[in-house]
């Protein structure tokens, strides 16, 4: 647990009373009933310790993902696969984009890793550009580090680009860690997973958090062709990591494709309307492709909207953000309309 420590991300909706939370970009419709009904049938084994090498799970994401089965490596959320990436690789100097999710650098910097930032810019929508390979042939990093979609910009590199940044990093031997924890929810995102056997530098990180409402029960995987880092990192952690319920919940997950189809046809729609209604009362909004969305607005805005019981992230603790910036995430349509008339008639009144 945390310990008198400020909480970096959003989500905590413990300390006040929150009706609506739009700072976790967790899926809208929440939790689906299958994995419900599977971790409640997984009560019963609770006096047994987990299944320590995730046999079951790791056999149905080996299905999902059509990829071979020791390419893969299930941990307790994709924040653990992250430090225990960190430790496992051990970089002396490592690239990131900025702004992007803090748990990169925080696990790097545990490390005494060097952290160099490739500034993402306002004027071109916070893209991913050409220049990003300009960064890496001059900074001469140990690991690239990449969000796509990117968070909290919800923006994905260009697939073209993509490619020519796994081969650089083929080439010059880097190593790319992807994090593709937000692309079910993109209609044009792709997965870098087709180079992963010719590229053994990539690391792919996903999890179960967002897609399939499952923060709550911590569940995360990643896949590599380099066997050597997946072992270095199982050592780092405990056995038993992944609880029985989590598993459970996982293999029930995997069933519900139709859910993340639906999710994605409502959160294609409802981002427009978000960033139209935004845009008409004023505030930037980034030209997101996830679930969620980037704004620049008034820096009192997140305090008026606490008082109405409603959550957003704040963004200022985002290297290359600064107040004023937050970010939403996509619900339900009557939740996305009540945030809109809230924030109208804070603006107004102010």
């Amino acid at each position: 647990m945390l310990y008198q420590t400020k909480n970096p991300h959003g989500g905590d909706i413990y300390a006040e009373p929150i009706e609506l939370d739009f700072s976790a970009n967790t899926n809208p419709f929440g939790t689906p009933q299958g994995i419900l009904d599977a971790v409640q049938a997984s009560l019963r084994h609770m006096h047994r310790y987990p299944d320590p090498y995730c046999r079951q799970l790791v056999r149905e994401i080996c299905k999902f993902e059509q990829v071979p089965r020791q390419y893969i490596l299930c941990g307790n959320g994709a924040a653990e696969l992250i430090y225990t990436y960190c430790e496992a690789v051990k970089p002396r100097c490592a690239l990131e984009l900025a702004p992007t999710f803090s748990e990169y650098a925080l696990g790097l910097r545990r490390m005494g890793c060097r952290v160099t930032r490739h500034v993402l810019k306002q004027s071109t929508g916070f893209e991913v550009g050409e220049d990003v390979l300009d960064a890496i042939y001059s900074v001469k990093p140990d690991v690239v580090f990449l969000c796509n979609p990117n968070n909290p910009t919800g923006r994905t590199v260009n697939p073209q680009l993509m490619k020519k940044i796994l081969k650089v990093c083929r080439t010059e031997n880097i190593r790319l860690f992807v994090d593709e924890c937000f692309l079910d929810f993109t209609e044009l995102g792709e997965s870098v997973k087709p180079y992963l056997a010719e590229t053994p530098q990539l690391m792919i990180l996903k999890a179960f958090t967002k897609s399939y409402g499952m923060a709550g029960i911590r569940l995360g995987y990643c896949m590599s062709a380099d066997s050597t880092v997946l072992h270095q990192m199982a050592e780092a952690v405990q056995p038993w990591n992944v609880s029985s319920l989590a598993q459970a919940a996982g293999i029930a997950a995997l069933k519900e494709q139709k859910f993340l189809q639906d999710t994605k046809a409502l959160v294609g729609g409802q981002r427009q309307y978000l960033r139209q209604e935004l845009e008409k009362l004023g505030f930037w909004v980034c030209p997101a492709e996830a679930n969620f969305l980037l704004f620049s607005g008034p820096e009192f805005l997140q305090e008026r909207l606490k008082e109405k019981k409603i959550a957003i992230r704040n963004c200022d603790n985002y290297e290359g953000l600064c107040p004023g910036w937050y970010r939403i995430a996509v619900r339900l349509p009557e939740e996305n309309k009540r945030l809109v008339e809230e924030i109208s008639r804070i603006m107004h009144k102010e």
